[in-house]
């Protein structure tokens, strides 16, 4: 009997309207081993289990779910680890219920990747960032212009939006090995990565190959930082995970989870307009290294704010325009 290959990881809550998309992208992978679909649902209050069901019906021996009766992210619990500890692949594909794949080669080409380069802890690629509903594209998650090797440096500094989350494959030993820092931080893609680099070579793959949504109502970043105080909060968290991570890596990275802590200041006090304060001291190079667009904008912010206000309004305007 052939084994599986590849555990795809699939968190869900209250997708309903997203589900969907998530599980048809997983079916239609193209591959020549076998791969296992693991949803979590965490006590959806809408619709998404029923969805998940029916789909579980016709694919019964590809879909493995569990249907939370209560929540347990609001417990402390970790999803990930719980999906982890069930999956009877070697490697672990992440995406989440309210994201999606584009690429029915998606597993295939990591795979082969993998499988060709045994020191490879995380291989990543591209990804659409796209509005919630329409699927309309808002950005670009690509991080290099051609495949690269990641130090554990960049995945620091990349401060955990280096990679789009639902891109990410690792061996599944590696993803339970969870060093203390975990346990501190807000999120968990970003220690995840960190320590996924610290086990071996990160490697992008210069592909767009998954969609990541905004503007999901009820996600993690709507609840979390949809304001400056939670976002404090957040960012206090961040840094006391990289202190975490300091003291586990015995203070080879000092330099550069100093330098992280100061660039998530340094944004903060903009987002506060504290523009004189982020201009100065340690913020100084950080602010010095702007684009001159960014710096015009932030000279309007400052000193002409009705100004910026107005613009702000027509670019509304436009958008709307240009949406419909």
């Amino acid at each position: 009997m052939e084994k599986v290959l590849v555990s795809i990881h699939c968190p869900a809550y209250n997708h309903e309207n997203y589900i969907a998309d998530a599980i048809d992208s997983f079916i239609m992978q193209q591959t020549d081993f076998k791969y296992e679909i693991l949803i979590h649902d965490d006590a959806s209050t809408d619709r998404t289990a029923e969805i998940i069901k029916k789909y579980e019906k016709e694919y019964p021996e590809l879909i493995k779910p569990i249907y939370q009766t209560e929540n347990q992210k609001s417990k402390g619990i970790s999803i990930t680890q719980l999906n982890l500890q069930r999956a009877k692949g070697k490697y672990i594909a992440i995406c989440e219920g309210d994201d999606y794949w584009v690429d029915p080669q998606k597993l295939q080409k990591q795979i082969a990747y993998m499988k060709n380069n045994p020191q490879c802890s995380l291989c990543v690629h591209a990804g659409y960032v796209v509005t919630a509903t329409e699927k309309k594209l808002e950005s670009y998650n690509r991080p290099n212009k051609g495949d690269k090797i990641y130090t554990v440096e960049d995945v620091i500094e990349g401060d955990g939006g280096l990679f789009i989350t639902n891109s990410m494959m690792f061996l599944t030993e590696f993803g339970l090995n969870r060093p203390n820092f975990f346990e501190v931080a807000p999120v968990g893609d970003y220690p995840l990565a960190i320590n996924l680099s610290l086990l071996g070579k990160v490697y992008y793959m210069d592909e767009f190959m998954s969609a990541y949504r905004v503007g999901v109502n009820g996600s993690w970043t709507a609840r979390n930082l949809s304001n400056i105080e939670k976002r404090n909060k957040h960012f206090d968290r961040i840094a006391l995970m990289l202190d975490e991570l300091n003291e586990y890596t015995n203070y080879q990275y000092s330099d550069v989870i100093k330098k992280t802590k100061s660039y998530n200041r340094f944004n903060l006090l903009f987002e506060q307009r504290k523009y004189k304060e982020a201009k100065t001291g340690e913020f100084r190079e950080f602010y010095k290294k702007l684009g001159y667009k960014r710096k015009v904008i932030i000279l309007i912010n400052q000193y002409l704010p009705d100004v910026s206000n107005t613009l702000k309004y027509f670019k509304r305007i436009w958008l709307k325009w240009a949406m419909k």
